[in-house]
């Protein structure tokens, strides 16, 4: 098999795995070393469905001895298998990265025999562009359950962010579907991950020091610091009962014992059969995008995931975005006046961000500000004139301040609008890297045309279709995590 027909196999079986991002740290290109690092990374090349590849997203093998019910790389599933060697992958990266088609890499893979044998195979990998290519841009790793901490050590010190799938939201669920992997399988390269990170920061800290008169001399060669962009995780949405209550208080519970940069949701894709997966329907993207919406208010806006969901009303509302929900059901702490209101009532005001209100306080020293100096600095006055005042005026002129009118003015169309024509949308599978089918991974669904009936036919069973999988209790899904993270290895972090 060719390098161009390994690349075909091992990039479509990772694009699957949505925890990508732009790379949260900023490194400088250097004399006699390839590259560079920005904190926003480069956006310039994307996939035929829309997707950015700033990136190469490939694995290092699809070859696999877990047997995950919703995987396409499964054991037991019937599809083409590739292995990249550590120089063939090198040379792939360092050949696209010299004609300017990706910024970095992620780097996933099954399975090959045990998880260290896996892990030594990327490191192998990541020491080529490192040491022998000079290769000083960014690296997304990811770390296979089971591998020793010696190999997670040293995995860490070459890549840039390391991230562990937890998969699913529930240990029932894991366990259904993923006889093979266990909680406490895949928290425990995590605390060790969060260690780590914190250890090297004080070190690296008390090095810069200065606790002697005599002058200190800087050594020639410097350590790489252990995955300086942190770490993060993903979770599969829709392949099991686990309400979006579950899902977020899972999510604040990674953040707060294991300093998470980003818990990543992906949307369950029809992609293998089993008789374990509810079949046939994907789950709507726009509950995916309600959950991301979520777990930016608990990351930058100051909420608590409590005052975004309840064990009453579990799931999150799809015609409706989690802070203008809020803003609905407490209207007794608005209208606020923008031109006096601290920064965290401003944040809680829908169409302002945490960029706009700093914008907005800033601003007001010096202006009294009204609906045009509110566009000006970019604020979404269509949503926010509901719930803010103006040097006294009630900017929702014309629309009586209760919450069944201002939801009708808000509420997103579930058949309509830009987003709404997104929402409305399942698809049975996500389109290929290298062509414009749908699906055509494991599902073998034909073209655009067949992918579009699929959707339909999927929409107007929806409200038919019954889960697989029983429904779980709340306290699998809310503690059944949080009790490994709060288990009896959990060490504190570092000061």
């Amino acid at each position: 098999m060719d390098l161009v027909e390994k690349l075909d196999i091992l990039a479509d079986a990772a694009k699957y795995d949505v925890a990508c991002t732009s790379s949260g740290l900023s490194r400088g290109s250097k004399k006699g070393q390839l590259g560079n690092s920005m904190g926003a990374g480069c956006c310039h090349s994307f996939t035929p469905d829309g997707r950015c590849i700033t990136l190469l997203k490939v694995l290092q093998s699809n070859v696999c001895i877990y047997d995950c019910a919703y995987c396409v790389s499964r054991a037991s599933n019937d599809v083409r298998r590739a292995t990249f060697t550590p120089e063939e992958l090198s040379d792939l990266t360092i050949g696209f990265y010299r004609r300017n088609y990706i910024e970095g890499l992620f780097l996933s893979s099954g399975v090959i025999r045990n998880p260290d044998y896996t892990t030594e195979l990327m490191i192998k990998t990541l020491k080529l562009l490192r040491e022998q290519h000079g290769f000083r841009g960014y690296i997304h790793a990811k770390t296979v359950p089971g591998t020793s901490p010696e190999l997670v050590d040293q995995l860490g010190h070459l890549a840039d962010r390391l991230s562990v799938n937890l998969e699913l939201p529930s240990q029932k669920s894991l366990a259904l579907l993923c006889p093979q992997k266990n909680k406490q399988q895949l928290i425990q390269p995590m605390r060790q991950i969060r260690d780590n990170i914190a250890q090297d920061a004080e070190s690296r800290g008390l090095a810069r020091k200065k606790n002697t008169y005599v002058p200190s001399q800087r050594p020639k060669t410097r350590s790489r610091a252990f995955a300086p962009a942190g770490q993060s995780t993903q979770m599969i949405i829709g392949a099991t009962p686990e309400s979006d209550f579950q899902i977020l208080n899972l999510s604040q519970a990674l953040y707060k014992s294991l300093a998470l940069k980003r818990v990543f949701f992906s949307a369950y894709l029809p992609v293998s059969g089993d008789a374990r997966l509810p079949q046939n329907h994907a789950v709507q993207l726009n509950r995916e995008h309600r959950l991301y919406q979520a777990d930016w208010l608990l990351r930058f806006y100051q909420f608590d995931v409590s005052e975004i969901i309840s064990q009453d009303a579990p799931n999150l509302e799809l015609d409706l975005d989690p802070k203008a929900g809020w803003a609905i059901n407490h209207l007794d702490v608005f209208p606020v006046e923008v031109n006096t209101a601290p920064l965290e009532l401003l944040l809680r005001v829908p169409g302002i961000g945490p960029r706009g209100a700093r914008l907005i306080i800033r601003a007001r020293r010096t202006n009294c500000l009204r609906e045009n100096e509110l566009r000006k600095l970019g604020i979404a006055y269509k949503r926010a004139r509901y719930f803010i005042t103006c040097n006294g005026k009630y900017m929702g002129a014309g629309v009586q301040f209760d919450p069944a009118t201002i939801r009708a003015q808000i509420a997103e169309p579930i058949n309509g609008g830009k987003h709404g024509a997104r929402a409305a949308k399942t698809l049975p599978g996500q389109m290929s890297l290298f062509g414009d089918e749908v699906g055509r991974a494991s599902i073998g669904v034909g073209d655009k045309r067949s992918g579009q009936q699929t959707a339909l036919s999927n929409q107007q069973s929806a409200s038919q279709a019954k889960p697989a999988l029983p429904q779980a209790t709340p306290i699998d899904g809310l503690f059944g995590w949080q009790n490994a993270l709060q288990g009896p290895n959990r060490e504190k972090v570092p000061a």
